[in-house]
């Protein structure tokens, strides 16, 4: 008689004698080199999250496919007080402003993010594309006229005055721009970066488009270099201290230039780079990328092109970015960065998780290039691998997304706890579906000082995060922990790309 088995049994014995290959819960074991078999988060809904933040920012007249249903259309007269075209865009944080200079950079690590893991992003490829589009569809309205940059729309300290809907936005919309009497080779070199690097990501689904932001990039960073200054100098009533250029220019213009290089392969921008790097700083000794300075980001992106595309020229980007990776290193010779008791990245109290966010994406990108170069960073005779910086990078987000003292999420609507009363005007006032009347500028305050939740859940917005003590308020006044930004999403993107194909969750 032949031996008769159920498929429950048949199962069982199939999982004793290929334990070494399957995991008996009926999925293949995933085996990665720099990665344990399970992951304690979903990385890939962080990442789906991560990028659905900036369809909540949007400013302009919203698209039909429109997904953070709340929010409607605001600023659609952007530009009218100077006959110019500046719809759309993105407000930068939790107020309706539209600053230039942080859209920018914020297009530029989008850009970067898709460029390095946006072939592991599957299905959010387009959505991470459309956030980078509605960036760079406004900068291209913003330089529209030659020698001239339209840096800001609406009056900071005005809007400041105001706890309002940007649906029902009534300060003044004022137009701030850059151009040979008032240069701002920050902003513009920012731009050109954005502009640049956004080319890269539509060079093959969207050819004409990508020439058009590359020729618009060429003109932009010749502006840049050729009337030089900070944008503060001129317009400090406007920018400061909101996003004054702390760094001075110098860093956009080697950053601009290491994007137009990369974009275009004309040896013109590595001449460039050859001859004015050290003068634009590129052997400082300086560990913070941000909006404000991109020394850090433009040393990494040129070591690629010494370490893959095999640049000797560029060889000196190769120490000066080992020269960061090993500030970050706990007990390395030359660490100088400090950590919270709970192991978060802290470098200062305002907004300081877009740090967190923007080293984590140098760390994984910076790691992508050691391994295709088969090389490692030495630290004073300590060997620093691939590996470790993804395991350091990996720990910071784990942080961001929970894994801390408070067991809180940094990212609203991800995981079960997470800040419900974050510093976004937007989100703390009652949707139009909900409320149609308009809510006047002062009355609004009423709700920004009261102990209740948001009702509107900006989904993936990543909050300025705990002090140096691993505290967390959870007050809609306490801006510097509390408010979202579009810069401090853009780096995470990528990130949880990397991430989430590691784990195989993508």
């Amino acid at each position: 008689m032949a031996l008769s088995l159920s498929p429950f049994t048949l199962l069982v014995l199939l999982c004793w004698f290929s334990a070494s290959l399957l995991l008996c819960n009926g999925f293949p074991a995933f085996h990665h080199r720099n990665h344990p078999r399970f992951a304690k988060h979903n990385y890939r809904d962080a990442l789906t999250k991560s990028i659905l933040f900036f369809e909540g920012q949007r400013s302009g007249k919203l698209p039909p496919n429109q997904r953070v249903t709340w929010r409607r259309d605001s600023g659609l007269s952007d530009g009218s007080a100077m006959h110019v075209d500046l719809v759309g865009g993105y407000y930068d944080a939790g107020d309706n402003v539209k600053f230039g200079f942080p859209m920018a950079f914020t297009t530029t690590m989008l850009s970067w993010s898709v460029i390095e893991f946006g072939g592991l992003m599957k299905g959010e490829l387009q959505n991470a594309k459309e956030a980078i589009r509605w960036a760079t569809d406004y900068l291209l309205k913003a330089t529209v006229h030659p020698d001239t940059i339209y840096v800001q729309v609406g009056d900071a300290n005005k809007d400041h005055a105001c706890w309002e809907r940007p649906e029902d936005m009534d300060t003044p919309r004022t137009v701030i721009k850059i151009d040979r009497n008032t240069p701002g080779s920050d902003v513009a070199g920012e731009t050109a970066a954005a502009l640049a690097a956004a080319s890269l990501v539509f060079r093959r689904s969207d050819p004409t488009y990508s020439k058009l932001l590359v020729r618009r990039a060429i003109r932009v960073f010749e502006f840049a270099d050729k009337y030089r200054g900070p944008y503060s100098n001129g317009l400090k009533k406007f920018v400061c201290p909101f996003y004054c250029s702390y760094s001075g220019y110098q860093d956009e213009l080697l950053w601009g230039a290491a994007w137009l290089q990369k974009a275009t392969k004309n040896p013109t921008y590595l001449n460039y780079i050859r001859v004015n790097g050290q003068t634009l700083g590129a052997a400082e000794f300086d560990n913070t990328f941000g909006w404000d300075n991109k020394h850090v980001g433009a040393r990494i992106l040129l070591s690629k092109a010494f370490l893959v595309q095999k640049v000797p020229s560029l060889h000196d980007y190769k120490g000066h970015a080992d020269n960061f990776i090993c500030s970050l290193i706990p007990g390395a010779p030359f660490s100088s960065a400090q950590y919270t008791p709970g192991g978060l990245l802290f470098k200062m109290s305002d907004s300081n998780m877009q740090y967190v966010t923007s080293t984590s994406f140098l760390l994984l990108t910076y790691a992508k290039y050691l391994t295709s170069a088969h090389t490692v960073v030495n630290c004073g005779g300590t060997t620093i691998t691939p590996k470790r910086l993804r395991t350091i990078a990996k720990k910071q987000v784990d942080y961001l997304l929970g894994d801390n003292p408070l067991k809180m999420s940094y990212m609203v609507g991800y995981g079960p706890r997470y800040p419900r009363r974050i510093h976004h005007r937007g989100s703390s006032l009652p949707s139009v579906a909900a409320h149609p009347a308009k809510i006047q500028c002062s009355s609004g305050f009423r709700i920004m000082n009261s102990p209740s939740p948001n009702p509107n859940i900006l989904v993936g917005a990543i909050v300025g995060g705990p002090d140096q003590h691993d505290r967390f308020p959870d007050q809609r006044s306490d801006y510097e922990q509390s408010e979202p930004s579009t810069y401090m999403n853009a780096p995470l993107v990528g990130a949880l790309a990397y991430l989430a194909h590691s784990f195989g969750q993508l």
